[in-house]
């Protein structure tokens, strides 16, 4: 185990030759690759896996119906990253993860989120945190592009 910085975030993880994030998403989805993007970015190591059965990635991960985004990202086989979650708070999520969490859910494709800008429009969303045995939480309400 080694510590990395991520925006001045020490976070510890494993050596190896993969990417700290694995990102599986549909081949005909291109927000995705937006969002990955906005990930590297932000100093988050990224590598993607298109998968055409994406709710069998979400129910292994345990996203619950209802929650899903268009991708799911798994970092080191711990945490997931549901739909598109700023870097910033998976930054802020891997400092220091609640206890009982197993990762971030940004429900659906909100406007204005990482990879869906789209000019001025913007669409306030909630991430919520993600707690093991499926149960959620509100861990941030997004008002304006620039809290991203």
């Amino acid at each position: 185990m080694f510590a990395a910085s991520l925006a001045g975030i020490a976070i510890a993880e494993s050596t190896g030759n993969t990417a700290a994030m694995v990102v599986y998403k549909h081949p005909l989805c291109f927000c995705c690759n937006k969002w990955i993007t906005h990930l590297k970015e932000n100093d988050l190591e990224t590598t993607s896996v298109f998968k055409v059965d994406m709710q069998g990635v979400k129910r292994k991960w345990g996203i619950p119906r209802g929650m899903e985004g268009c991708h799911t990202a798994i970092w080191h086989d711990r945490y997931v990253f549901e739909g598109h979650v700023p870097a910033l708070h998976i930054q802020k999520f891997l400092a220091s993860p609640p206890e009982g969490s197993v990762g971030l859910i940004v429900a659906g494709m909100p406007i204005g989120s990482p990879g869906m800008e789209d000019g001025e429009k913007f669409e306030p969303y909630n991430i919520y945190l993600l707690l093991k045995g499926g149960d959620y939480r509100l861990y941030a309400r997004i008002e304006k592009p620039d809290e991203t």
